[in-house]
């Protein structure tokens, strides 16, 4: 089966119907291509990551300020910034992660924005 061919390049295949047959091979499955954009499914990711140059406090604002966190879950992500590396700080669409990032990165924080 040939998958048609998209801008974001990858596609879904489901099952679309299961019936039985009186045939030798009973069952047979029809499969529909569910093609979406995947820039506009929350498939995304903010990740923040660790460096030796901005303080915990710093990264802490930062989270409360960009990504609208609570001073609790700031601090938790920073947290395991720190002890992991990095943290995946937000889920969302891909434009609104992407303003964050910048932001992120405008203060002097590494950060990125992928597939979840």
């Amino acid at each position: 089966m040939k998958i048609p061919s998209m801008q974001s390049g990858l596609a879904l295949i489901l099952p679309k119907k299961v019936f039985m047959s009186p045939l030798a091979n009973p069952l047979i499955i029809t499969q529909e291509v569910v093609e979406e954009d995947l820039e506009s499914i929350k498939l995304w990711r903010l990740l923040v990551y660790n460096d030796e140059v901005n303080t915990f406090d710093y990264v802490i604002q930062t989270l409360i300020e960009v990504c609208e966190h609570s001073s609790e879950q700031a601090e938790q992500c920073t947290l395991i910034i720190h002890f992991k590396g990095k943290c995946s700080v937000k889920e969302g669409e891909w434009n609104e992660l992407e303003s964050m990032r910048n932001e992120i990165c405008r203060r002097g924080i590494w950060a990125e924005v992928e597939l979840s």
